[in-house]
């Protein structure tokens, strides 16, 4: 008895697809779906990563920078995966790179 109650949804399921490219069209909206999120979400991300990458990659003793904390500083020694910050007169801190949320932007002269 349940295996005559299986037969008749999958009959009907074979009888409603009546193209064999019907089952390819049903699957373009989620592989479409797949390459917005794609173009919107992940590329521009990888590209912020790379950004961040490569700013992280070339400091210099003398750039101004902040801290993911808001912390204000100037570089005033590098290591391998930290960086030494001058905050305030006579006040250093030594903080890890990935800290670093970017360089202080130049101030616009008028």
């Amino acid at each position: 008895m349940a295996v005559l109650g299986m037969a008749i949804p999958l009959g009907m399921a074979l009888q409603t697809s009546s193209s064999p490219l019907g089952g390819a069209f049903g699957f373009l909206p989620i592989l479409l779906i797949i390459v917005i999120f794609y173009v919107l979400l992940i590329l521009p991300a990888q590209r912020r990563q790379k950004k961040v990458a490569e700013m992280l990659k070339n400091l210099k003793s003398g750039d101004k920078v902040i801290t993911n904390g808001g912390i204000y500083g100037t570089i005033v020694g590098l290591e391998e995966d930290s960086v030494q910050l001058r905050i305030a007169e006579q006040v250093k801190i030594k903080i890890s790179r990935n800290a670093i949320a970017g360089l202080q932007p130049e101030p616009k002269g008028s």
